[in-house]
């Protein structure tokens, strides 16, 4: 049975239009280029991180976020950045006894922010900053199985990405939930292990309690 639920935070609870859009402004490239260059670069099977090189060639990421916080514009996220299904599903996930948490490829500012979103809803939150270890490396999802009270099996972690959260989770002995949105979701959508890989594939947040219930039940 699934006991644990677990998130990723980028484009499953956090829609990263915003943020993506002051990346193209900081680059001084229209949004609509931007968003276009990003699009192809995922349907290619690259890493997102080759979109600002196309832009400007030798982009250090990590070093351009300090840039911009130095400069008071930092990468930052809100209430009103969430998925409007969030709220919902993690009332109704507790509601329904489950263990919960939030575990994704973040920084250590992006984590302050996300305890004091989440720090009432949730009983871990937890960065690839936090733990010294990215997704999809192995390591990431073995420190999230040594932070949850439950055996991988029990363990279900939402993502939209096929490469960086079901893929890995699956070999970690996870159960998976593919929630299809974003860039990633709609993208993959269409691949093979999108269908194979994943015990739960949704549209919404919110078809989570119903679909862990149908799983339970079955278990």
């Amino acid at each position: 049975m699934i006991r644990a639920v677990t998130f990723d935070v980028g484009e499953c609870l956090v829609d990263e239009s915003r943020e993506y859009g002051t990346w193209a402004d900081w680059l001084g490239v229209p949004r609509h280029t931007f968003s276009a260059m990003f699009g192809a670069v995922i349907a290619q099977g690259r890493d997102y991180r080759e979109t600002f090189q196309v832009f400007r060639p030798g982009f250090d990421l990590n070093k351009e976020r300090e840039v911009r916080a130095a400069a008071g514009q930092a990468e930052s996220f809100g209430e009103e950045n969430l998925y409007p299904d969030v709220r919902p599903a993690l009332a109704a996930l507790r509601g329904a006894g489950l263990w919960l948490g939030i575990a994704g490829n973040q920084t250590v500012r992006a984590g302050r922010i996300l305890r004091e979103l989440f720090a009432a809803d949730v009983d871990l939150i937890g960065t690839s900053d936090d733990w010294g270890a990215s997704k999809p490396d192995p390591a990431f999802f073995t420190r999230l199985a040594e932070a949850v009270p439950f055996a991988p099996e029990e363990i279900l972690y939402v993502g939209d990405r096929l490469d960086n959260d079901i893929r890995p989770a699956v070999t970690a002995g996870m159960k998976t939930a593919l929630v299809r949105r974003g860039p990633w979701g709609t993208i993959q959508q269409t691949n093979p292990e999108a269908t194979r890989l994943p015990h739960l594939r949704i549209d919404s947040l919110t078809e989570l309690p119903d679909g862990l219930a149908a799983f339970n039940a079955k278990a």
